[in-house]
């Protein structure tokens, strides 16, 4: 594998990762196209856009996050590793159940679901209130 512009662990944990899924170089087809978007006269002329293909699988990824060639291949060998990992194991869904009952937990309530829970809150504040007015009979 040719060095990315990332430090040395990085590509070593790549590496392996490769290794584990058994993964090899030569299955990954590797092209480069013009990437769109930000990044001015640079995308415009030079092709740092990445796209893999996993022959084994035809699975695909497209990477064009950066204006660096070299860090692109690598981001996209990791978004493939990713998908075939998911693909083989599931245990990138774990993680990704983790980001969706972040995202459920932040999301709106229905109309229907706050008046319900208001309408919890009026009957438990009106019973304490009840308890309030009857209380000094205890002490």
């Amino acid at each position: 594998m040719t060095a990315f512009p990332v430090n040395h662990d990085k590509e070593q944990q790549l590496a392996h990762r490769m290794a584990a899924l058994g993964l090899r170089e030569s299955d990954i087809e590797e092209t480069f196209v013009r990437s769109g978007g930000h990044g001015g006269q640079n995308v415009n002329k030079t092709a740092t856009c990445v796209m893999l293909l996993h022959r084994p699988t035809r699975l695909q990824v497209k990477c064009q996050t950066t204006r660096q060639q070299g860090l692109n291949r690598f981001i996209a060998r990791r978004l493939l590793l990713d998908k075939i990992e998911k693909l083989q194991t599931g245990r990138v869904a774990a993680k990704e159940a983790q980001i969706e009952k972040i995202r459920r937990q932040k999301r709106k309530r229905s109309r229907r679901a706050k008046e319900r829970m208001l309408a919890d809150k009026s009957r438990h504040s009106d019973k304490k209130a009840s308890r309030r007015a009857g209380g000094d009979a205890g002490f």
